[in-house]
Parts: C-alpha cells; sequence; structure tokens
C-alpha cells in the first residue's frame, strides 16, 4: 500500500524523517524539475537516492479534485510507523528525562491531531497516544496539518485507553485530564512537572466518563473572555506549552 504525502513542509520532513519507505517524489511540471523553491526538497530526495518524475495533470489533478493544494510536489510512501508504547517510554528513558506523553481520547479531527501532533513534536513530548478505534488516524491530511512533525513524532495506537491509563499510573507516571466543566480546579502549572501523560478529549463531547475517573487530576484553563472555552487542539496546545515550561524550571 501507498499513499501521497503533499505540501512542500510535510514532503520536506517525511523525507528528513526517512522512517518510511519511500517509492518517488512527484513534481508538477514538465521537464528536467528545478527551482521554485524545491531545493530542499530534491537535494534529501537526492541524498536518499529517491526517483524523482516531472508530471503535468496526473497526481496533482486527482488531489486538486479532493481540493487538495499539492503546492507542487507529493512524495509517494508506505503506511505510517506506528510504534509500542514500550518504545516511546525506551525514548524518555534513553534522552534521561522523565517521560513526557499526550494521550487523545477519540479526537476526531484531523485538522485538530495535526496541530496537536506539531504542538507535542515542538514541546519535546515524547510519543502520542491514539485509540485504534473511533480515532482520527495518520494521513496524508494530517502530515500536512503537522507541516510534517508527525513524520519525526512516535505514535502508539492502543486497543484501550483506559486500560493504559492504569499502566502509566503503576509506572510513576501522573495523568493529568483537560477538561472544561466549572466544577475543575483550574490549572496550576506547577503540578505539570515531572512524568506526566496529558489527556485531551474528544472535540464537542471532551474526555469520557471513565477516561474522566481513571485520570490522576483534571485541570482546567482559565478563561478571561466572552467565549466558555477553546477547541481542543488549541486548549491542549497551551497545556503542553506550559507543562514544558514546568519541566525546564
Amino acid at each position: 500500500m501507498s499513499e501521497l504525502i503533499y505540501g512542500r513542509r510535510a514532503v520536506y520532513e517525511t523525507l528528513r524523517a526517512h522512517r518510511r519507505h519511500i517509492f518517488r517524489l512527484w513534481v508538477e511540471g514538465e521537464g528536467e524539475p528545478k527551482g521554485g523553491g524545491l531545493e530542499p526538497i530534491l537535494e534529501q530526495a537526492a541524498a536518499l537516492k529517491v526517483p524523482v518524475r516531472a508530471v503535468k495533470g496526473g497526481v496533482f489533478t486527482r488531489l486538486a479534485q479532493e481540493n487538495v493544494n499539492a503546492q507542487g510536489v507529493a512524495l509517494e510512501v508506505g503506511d505510517y510507523p506506528y510504534v509500542q508504547v514500550d518504545e516511546i517510554l525506551r525514548h524518555a528513558r534513553k534522552q534521561e528525562e522523565p517521560p513526557f506523553l499526550l494521550i487523545l481520547d477519540h479526537l476526531q479531527d484531523p485538522q485538530n491531531l495535526g496541530t496537536l501532533i506539531r504542538t507535542a513534536e515542538a514541546m519535546g513530548v515524547h510519543g502520542i497516544l491514539i485509540p485504534s478505534r473511533r480515532s482520527a488516524r495518520v494521513t496524508p491530511a494530517v502530515s500536512n496539518a503537522s507541516a510534517g512533525a508527525v513524520e519525526h513524532m512516535r505514535l502508539a495506537q492502543v486497543v484501550n485507553i483506559n486500560r493504559l491509563i492504569d499502566e502509566l499510573k503503576e509506572a510513576n507516571i501522573w495523568v493529568a485530564g483537560l477538561d472544561s466543566d466549572d466544577s475543575t480546579p483550574l490549572l496550576d502549572p506547577a503540578t505539570l512537572d515531572g512524568a506526566l501523560a496529558v489527556v485531551v478529549g474528544s472535540e464537542g463531547r471532551g474526555l469520557s466518563r471513565l477516561t474522566r475517573e481513571k485520570c490522576d487530576f483534571l485541570v482546567r484553563l482559565p478563561m478571561y473572555g466572552q467565549v466558555a472555552s477553546l477547541n481542543a487542539a488549541v486548549a491542549g496546545s497551551i497545556v503542553l506549552y506550559l507543562a514544558r515550561q514546568a519541566r525546564t524550571r
């Protein structure tokens, strides 16, 4: 199976990470591809000996029909390389850091998933844990929305989020759930240091009932304007940023 990663940043980072099997690079146009801001992509492709094909129409017509702006470049690749939870924890140990994880409780929207992956990668999160069912998965749209950050991030699919939370707690990792209910205590960033897993719920519904109960504690972002809450990706990104600050003090 293969799929097309599109967009210059996503294509570049996929090449740079080189975690997937790469079949070929498609460049829109005719003749020898060059210029047009594609130099870094073409250099990466050459270093990896990736075949480059210039084409007018073809895959780019298909992407345009799907309302996709490919920015004149597409990379044909194999499936995304999900990892096991143990690999994420080993990565944290190798970095000699307490685990810093993000758990997504049935997040559905690819744009939100991509945004959170991009923030998580920028904040040094060791890995992201998502359900294997009823959840957005890594697709070309997610790779594009993350600006290619997903290609550098370790993601694990798990069958049961609540069982995972129990296992993380047994490993002395604190689990903090993001919740917008008025009864939830306001966030104290000092509680976000050390070994931590941040749980972000789905759009609209938020955390499921059992997941809320499984968390060690819940946190709520203070709101100073007229809106009652932020969307999942924005709220989760803020908490990850505050957690990174707490870890580096």
